[in-house]
């Protein structure tokens, strides 16, 4: 049994959670984190030095990082499902994983913590105008790269690169601005909407 600790509103816990449902792979999920347990108890430290979620344990190997995570889970139990075995195709999935992680996730975060969780910590107008306009200008990169494709992110086939952009995509549009037409990116939303793991951890309600 593989045990996932962190909680369910995390968007890195749940990108573990909908790879392993994308792997059919049996999980322990604990909640910890936030209201939770906390990630700076000596327990959770000895696991996760950095006292975030998610930390993944596999037996007695222990893990953290999401996308670290969710690579493991495909390359030790996907069989070349989500993470291609070909050079170039697993660069391409990494190329988009990567540019979820440090760039579309750098310019929504301020904005995101700003008007839907309302954290007093996140009111500075001007930067909550720029978090908005750098997060506009990816979701553009995202669709014209869906629009190229004409399917997911990194090419024809649904990938772990899929899961990072997707929970993202779905943070853009939970989030109350004005979005503009990208309609290649809500294509792309509504196919997501037709996998049971994107319902069940991305697309649930819960940006």
């Amino acid at each position: 049994m593989l045990r996932v600790m962190g909680r369910t509103d995390s968007i890195n816990v749940r990108k573990v959670l909908w790879t392993a449902n994308e792997l059919d792979l049996a999980i322990e999920q604990e909640n910890w984190g936030g209201a939770f347990a906390s990630t700076k108890s000596a327990e959770f430290v000895d696991l996760n030095p950095n006292a975030m979620v998610p930390v993944l344990q596999d037996g007695e190997f222990t893990l953290w990082e999401s996308n670290s995570i969710i690579r493991y889970l495909a390359n030790r139990y996907g069989a070349g499902r989500l993470y291609p075995q070909a050079a170039q195709e697993r660069a391409r999935v990494d190329q988009w994983l990567d540019w979820q992680a440090a760039d579309l996730n750098r310019a929504w975060s301020y904005s995101f913590m700003a008007l839907v969780r309302r954290s007093p910590a996140h009111q500075d107008q001007q930067a909550v105008t720029a978090s908005l306009c750098e997060w506009t200008r990816f979701m553009a990169v995202l669709d014209g790269q869906l629009a190229r494709t004409g399917a997911y992110v990194a090419g024809q086939q649904f990938s772990l690169a899929d899961i990072a952009v997707g929970l993202s995509v779905n943070r853009w549009f939970e989030t109350p601005l004005q979005h503009p037409r990208l309609p290649a990116v809500a294509d792309y939303y509504q196919r997501l909407s037709e996998r049971p793991g994107f319902l069940r951890f991305g697309r649930n309600g819960t940006p």
